[in-house]
């Protein structure tokens, strides 16, 4: 695959923005490949278009598939395996904050609930610190019952909801913006 100045410009960005996200940059770039290729490609061409090791792509391509954000597809007369990644931007995101909760946000509601029920058997000096850990764990719990709501959406109508974001806050404020 011929890579444009644009196309090179955007895989690039990409794997700085994966890195800063905590994704490795070459996942982050075969993604960004992935995404802009008009068809499914196989690894090895992948490798070569990235100039990368093609060891080093088949474990992006394996990180990507435990995610959820590429697929094995196959093309009649090719044994290959060739891979893709979804067009939609918003099934995109919500694939990725599903692996984040479960991957971040799980197992930090599951230590703060053990934190607080700990520190409920540890008398005044721990009052302090389960009053502050049941605090957060409210907030987390909260977060989570909006993070469902938001799952049970399909992407269409959490892009609605989005660009509608505005005029939804000055409803619920009751016709008032602000705080």
């Amino acid at each position: 695959m011929r890579l444009t100045s644009t196309m090179q410009k955007f895989i690039l960005h990409w794997g700085e923005m994966g890195a800063r996200w905590g994704v490795n940059r070459t996942v982050a770039q075969v993604h960004a490949l992935l995404y802009i290729s008009p068809r499914p490609l196989p690894a090895d061409e992948i490798a070569t278009t990235l100039s990368v090791a093609r060891s080093n792509v088949s474990t992006s391509l394996r990180e990507l598939q435990s995610w959820g954000l590429a697929r094995v597809v196959h093309v009649l007369g090719d044994r290959r395996n060739h891979f893709e990644t979804f067009r939609d931007v918003w099934t995109m995101f919500r694939i990725v904050l599903a692996q984040r909760k479960r991957r971040e946000i799980d197992p930090t509601m599951a230590l703060l609930r053990e934190a607080v029920s700990e520190s409920s058997k540890g008398g005044a000096a721990e009052t302090f610190a389960r009053e502050r850990l049941a605090e957060m764990l409210d907030f987390f719990e909260t977060a989570m019952q909006g993070y469902e709501e938001f799952a049970r959406m399909s992407p269409a109508m959490l892009q609605r909801l989005v660009k509608y974001g505005g005029k939804v806050q000055k409803l619920l404020a009751g016709g008032r913006t602000g705080g």
